[in-house]
């Protein structure tokens, strides 16, 4: 594995972490085709506890097969792959050394009543992954949920056990329930509020939401007029997000949502390119398209991440 000079100035701004810690991190940040670049993009598959099978991979039918989600990581070229326990086992010991795995640690489901207080439940363990040979654990955390202050409570002791045996942590930080509206669950101030809030928790890699230009806080609202802060476009969002996030001294990736259509996808992946962010970590739209449709969008995603595409405001200009 050959670790660039991007990546050492990355593995830099850990300053207080191991150096098996830092190697998990190079490990990601140094596999498939965008290795040494400093840009991810990372295969989630757990939308089966999230939203039930027949939601998640009825649309693909291969998809219920754990084999097939860790090879279509590995052979579209990708830094990682992300699952829950049951699945990590049912391909870790095939597939060892040919991707960075990393441990979903948490999960909720859509069968449980939990709209002012949303939470998940403790899935696996750190001696899980470092059992299965993964190079992080990932945990969920729902910022605003009236169970928030737990979930913190909880992943602040699962990352300190994860450091102290050299594996890196992942933070999804979703805001959701209490007295946040829908609209706020995607708004520019809430989503920079939670990837601030992970970075504040000791989290390595942090999963936010692409943010849309909505303000949820009344307060938050006033600076961001004052100090005219720019959030007119989604790559303009994406910058604020990462300044939120140490001011981009940690890395940040945006997931990709539901299924959408192919050219908003490839225009996400543009404005995070362009924002500045470090990559997307995107399932749904992915697996539930036939692997050679999969397999070819992912491709052009990680194109667009190495700059072999043209920025939003050049290909508009050359119609």
């Amino acid at each position: 594995m050959k670790v660039t000079k991007t990546v050492k100035n990355i593995l830099a701004n850990y300053e207080a972490d191991t150096p098996g810690t830092k190697a998990n991190i190079a490990r990601m940040l140094c596999t498939g085709k965008l290795g040494g670049t400093g840009k991810m993009v990372i295969l989630p598959v757990d939308q089966g506890f999230e939203h039930g099978p027949h939601r998640s991979f009825a649309p693909n039918p291969a998809g219920y097969d754990p084999e097939y989600h860790v090879k279509l990581a590995i052979d579209a070229g990708l830094n990682a792959y992300a699952t829950p326990l049951g699945m990590m086992e049912a391909v870790a010991d095939s597939y060892a050394g040919q991707i960075p795995l990393i441990l979903k640690v948490n999960s909720s489901n859509s069968l449980a009543r939990s709209k002012e207080a949303p939470s998940q439940a403790i899935t696996a363990s750190v001696d899980d992954a470092v059992r299965l040979g993964c190079a992080a654990i990932g945990f969920t955390i729902y910022p605003s949920s009236d169970d928030a202050f737990e979930m913190m409570e909880e992943i602040r002791e699962m990352s300190r056990e994860a450091k102290s045996k050299g594996v890196a942590t992942v933070i999804w930080s979703y805001p959701r329930g209490g007295n946040l509206s829908k609209d706020g669950e995607l708004a520019v101030d809430i989503a920079a509020y939670a990837a601030h809030m992970a970075a504040l928790l000791g989290a390595h890699i942090i999963k936010i939401k692409l943010p849309t230009d909505f303000l949820e806080q009344a307060e938050a609202k006033k600076v961001y007029e004052s100090e005219g802060i720019d959030i007119s476009t989604q790559a303009a969002r994406v910058r604020h997000c990462m300044q939120a996030a140490f001011n981009g001294r940690r890395l940040v990736v945006f997931s990709g949502g539901a299924k959408k259509g192919a050219d908003q996808v490839y225009q996400d992946a543009r404005d995070i390119r362009d924002g500045g962010g470090n990559g997307s970590i995107i399932g749904r739209n992915t697996f539930q398209r036939p692997r050679d449709e999969a397999i070819d969008m992912l491709t052009r995603i990680i194109n667009i991440y190495l700059g072999k595409e043209e920025s939003a405001g050049v290909a508009k200009a050359a119609e």
